[in-house]
């Protein structure tokens, strides 16, 4: 059918859905009338940095009051940010899998409760890359956690459930598509390894605390480019699972800029 799915049967029970951290709700807004006409989602780490690719996307599509600032639907919140600009939904998630999971829980129900179909949505955002040239894009063919395994695992109460991390094979090839129009950009199709942490989990030397050798280092890295791995950030295994899940077509898009 193309609707976003929830797959909570709690939600049916409830008088009303509140959005704490979005400063949304089922009652305070009418969300099929906000975001009813939404079909593509594009999340990033940082609030300045989606409300400037909203401007950007008025500027592309043409859209009334192009070059003018953009308002937070979120401003009610200082946890997320969110801009619109068309079809368009460019909302913030911070930083790691706590942060952008609570987001998507939030905007997956959102985009239920407007009855959203055919959403498609992209995490746009700065990585390191593994192997690659400087200023490369690394389109994201399957989510890996730190073992380079294609899973999302989660402890839900004392359990620890898996979930897959494969992303929209096709979105990816699209995506490969439109970059052949844009030559200032290396673009390649990878796995993106996700981590819990900046410093020591990205097998950094640079941290508070370092329990490894450069040695150590080299030689993970070299495993993690023999596995596939072409970029490491802090949010795809999380992305990927929770989208795949409530059936929206998601893709992942880091930026090497080191």
């Amino acid at each position: 059918s193309g609707l976003v799915l929830v797959k909570n049967p709690h939600l049916d029970l409830m008088e009303e859905d509140v959005l704490y951290h979005l400063d949304l709700g089922t009652k305070t807004h009418n969300l099929p009338a906000m975001f009813g006409d939404i079909k593509f989602v594009c999340v990033g780490g940082s609030p300045n940095r989606m409300r400037a690719f909203a401007q950007f996307m008025k500027r592309e599509l043409g859209l009334a009051g192009a070059g003018e600032d953009v308002a937070d639907i979120c401003a009610g919140s200082d946890r997320y940010a969110m801009y619109r600009a068309g079809p368009v939904l460019s909302i913030s998630h911070g930083m790691g899998i706590p942060s952008i999971s609570i987001m998507l829980h939030e905007l997956i129900k959102l985009l239920h409760h407007a009855k959203c179909r055919d959403v498609t949505i992209i995490r746009i955002g700065t990585s390191g890359g593994l192997g690659i040239e400087a200023g490369s894009v690394v389109i994201t063919d399957t989510a890996v956690d730190s073992s380079f395994q294609p899973r999302f695992e989660q402890v839900v109460l004392d359990d620890v459930v898996v979930r897959s991390t494969e992303l929209d094979k096709d979105l990816a090839e699209e995506l490969l598509a439109c970059s052949r129009d844009i030559p200032d950009f290396p673009t390649l199709i990878g796995h993106t390894m996700c981590t819990y942490d900046f410093y020591e989990g990205q097998g950094r030397l640079d941290g508070a605390l370092c329990s490894f050798s450069s040695e150590k280092k080299l030689e993970y890295l070299r495993r993690a480019y023999e596995a596939g791995v072409r970029n490491i950030e802090m949010e795809s295994t999380a992305f990927a699972a929770l989208c795949g899940l409530c059936g929206l077509k998601g893709e992942s898009c880091g930026f090497h800029l080191l």
